[in-house]
């Protein structure tokens, strides 16, 4: 079959090196695509969430799958789009994606639906959320309703710097529109990680648990980006809790869209805080994450292509999904000066040096092409996945290959995944 990638970055590369493995594909096909999957497909030159472009596209080339990789591709409506054509799409619908592109839609669901999570209360008037900020005290967390490319959710240690983060969002509008209305809850103090579910609409399948490195530097310091690495499986969600999340947050969550006659099919992803009172939810998804997508679809043993076209068509597999017994690391390498002000167009050097390497990935972020040559195109550039069998193992070996890439400025955080190593000792 024809299988079209929507996306151009880290996670739809993985998708596309993914889908390129099954027997069932093909032709591949990415809008826009980037270097990296140049080389497994053609790259067409369409914009994400140009909903029409890309169902023309499909319609016109034969398209028989597409794969919806960005939020915001979801929430232009990407998926409804392509399914009005009669194309299969692996993606929730808009008005299904609004469980992640409106925080305060998704809140509200999970007050509604009973579904553990911090405290809250939404806001488009500043004044308000200032006394709310007030009542509730520091830490606190300040969320924008809208999409923010994953650095919408800023954590206050104190009212003063919950003030600063309101006037930042609400009244500087420096995520534009996404601030218009916020999200201010309660912090939620313990360990965060990542758990995603493949979904019909009604059966859940759990995905092997991960756990992502937000923060810039080393010890979770700095501002948020949109992920500076991430491993699995995560030690912290082990067999007992993943039951207790599947059966009291992600299967309500699932049957709670359906009620709202929105039925959630894709891979939906729910930010995990394992709190002293068990786990609790910091957001849902509506995609796979980047860079979780970079450790979790190299340890899938099943065809990747024919799952997405089974919950395209509404249908999960019968059985449980079958992960190789190893462990994977991804080391995120960025321009210096990330996520505030960066220089591109660096040439990336040594990538070559990887092909004598096993179960080593390079997963373009975000390159270009120019005069020939491989250049940096932005802030998050390369995402290193290493496979090894057990997680020092991966992490090791992803340093490893990280060491012999180069480009000026380059900048990595030195310790993914040792959280993990902490609490399997």
């Amino acid at each position: 079959m024809n299988v079209l990638v929507v996306g151009k970055g880290g996670r739809e590369h993985t998708l596309a090196w993914a889908l390129r493995r099954s027997a069932l594909v093909d032709s591949l096909y990415a809008a826009p695509g980037n270097p990296g999957i140049a080389a497994l497909g053609e790259c067409v030159s369409i914009a994400p969430e140009d909903a029409r472009g890309i169902a023309g596209f499909a319609r016109e080339n034969d398209i028989d799958l597409v794969v919806v990789g960005p939020d915001g591709a979801l929430e232009a409506g990407v998926v409804d789009e392509v399914e009005s054509l009669g194309i299969r799409a692996f993606g929730p619908t808009r008005a299904a994606a609004e469980i992640e592109w409106s925080k305060a839609f998704s809140k509200r669901m999970m007050r509604e639906e009973g579904i553990p999570t911090a405290v809250f209360e939404v806001f488009s008037d500043v004044a308000k959320a200032r006394a709310y900020v007030n009542e509730l005290g520091a830490p606190i967390v300040v969320k924008t309703d809208g999409l923010a490319a994953g650095k919408g959710a800023l954590v206050c240690r104190t009212v003063e710097e919950a003030m600063k983060a309101l006037d930042g969002l609400m009244t500087e509008k420096k995520f534009g529109e996404a601030g218009r209305k916020v999200v201010v809850e309660a912090f939620m103090e313990g360990e965060e990680a990542s758990v995603f579910v493949l979904t019909d609409g009604e059966r859940v399948m759990p995905l092997v648990p991960s756990q992502d490195h937000k923060p810039i530097y080393d010890g979770d310091a700095g501002p948020n980006t949109g992920g500076m690495g991430a491993y699995a499986p995560a030690p912290v969600i082990d067999e007992g809790a993943l039951k207790d999340i599947l059966e009291r947050i992600i299967e309500p969550a699932v049957l709670g869209m359906k009620r709202r006659g929105r039925p959630f099919r894709g891979v939906l992803y729910c930010g995990i805080m394992m709190t002293a009172g068990g786990p609790m939810v910091v957001e849902f998804n509506s995609r796979f994450g980047d860079p979780e997508a970079q450790v979790i679809l190299p340890l899938l043993e099943d065809d990747f292509a024919e799952l997405a076209v089974g919950i395209s068509e509404g249908s999960l597999p019968a059985g449980p999904l079958t992960w190789k017994r190893k462990a994977a690391t991804c080391v995120v390498v960025a321009s210096g000066g990330y996520p505030g002000s960066y220089e591109t167009g660096m040439e990336i050097r040594g990538l070559d040096l990887l092909d004598e390497m096993d179960d080593v990935f390079a997963f373009h972020a975000d390159t270009a092409m120019r005069d020939g040559k491989l250049v940096t195109a932005g802030g998050r550039v390369l995402g290193v996945t290493a496979l090894a069998d057990d997680l020092r193992g991966s992490i090791d070996r992803a340093y490893d290959a990280v060491d012999r890439i180069r480009f000026d400025q380059r900048y990595f955080r030195k310790d993914i995944g040792e959280k993990g190593l902490r609490r399997m000792a």
